[in-house]
């Protein structure tokens, strides 16, 4: 990866922080801008938009949890990585189920954080960077996901995929019925080197049943096996 052309938006209402973070990243030949509050960052968005946010949960007026919301909600799929203090754990998880790509718990070494941005990056440009699957679409239920487009279908209406979640349904749609244990799906999605926690890979299934079960509580297409993982049934039983 090459750092000259990584652009960073940092948003902490920290000035120290910022000046600290700012001058860091500079120094692995990042290009760093930042923001001191949330309210304005959809703004900065139209004007600049970076490889990837580090955005403060714990910010005055408009917090992180709210512009991360605001973010996702239009659509915007720009990696973000959270940093919080240690006591939030239920904001972390918040945060990871409103789309956050990762987080960092406050305080943290610089160190850290630039191999937490390496990560997000890597896995992201992986997924963006597949080519596209010369294979038949695959229907099961009212969907149609198209492996070439890297689209999914409701009934004909385009439904609206993050690459992350695009690259979750892919795998489970590439192995029907069988179980996939947590760390087999980690491991297919961001590769043998990610030392992230299972937690993670149950929000992604999680954010991924909100897109395609009327109920993501009683799941038809993405079951839970106990104990074991996950396992995807296209007819919707087993």
């Amino acid at each position: 990866m090459d750092d000259m052309s990584t652009q960073i938006l940092v948003v902490d209402d920290d000035q120290d922080l910022r000046d600290l973070l700012r001058e860091y990243l500079t120094r692995q030949g990042m290009e760093v801008s930042v923001l001191h509050d949330g309210a304005t960052l959809q703004r900065r968005l139209e004007r600049e938009r970076p490889d990837l946010i580090v955005l403060d949960l714990m910010m005055p007026d408009t917090d992180g949890l709210t512009a991360l919301r605001a973010l996702r909600a239009g659509g915007d799929d720009i990696p973000v990585i959270m940093l919080t203090a240690r006591a939030d754990d239920i904001d972390r998880i918040v945060g990871l189920e409103l789309g956050a790509d990762d987080y960092v718990a406050k305080p943290f070494n610089p160190r850290e954080l630039l191999a937490r941005i390496h990560s997000v990056l890597r896995r992201r440009r992986s997924v963006i960077s597949a080519a596209p699957e010369q294979r038949e679409p695959l229907a099961f239920g009212p969907y149609t996901l198209d492996f070439q487009s890297r689209t999914l279908r409701s009934n004909g209406m385009p439904i609206s995929l993050s690459d992350s979640e695009f690259a979750l349904l892919k795998i489970f749609a590439s192995n029907p019925l069988r179980t996939l244990a947590r760390e087999r799906l980690l491991e297919q999605l961001h590769g043998p080197e990610y030392d992230g926690t299972d937690r993670g890979i149950d929000v992604q299934v999680w954010r991924l049943r909100r897109v395609l079960e009327s109920d993501p509580s009683n799941p038809r297409f993405i079951q839970t096996v106990r104990g074991r993982g996950y396992v995807f049934v296209p007819e919707g039983s087993v």
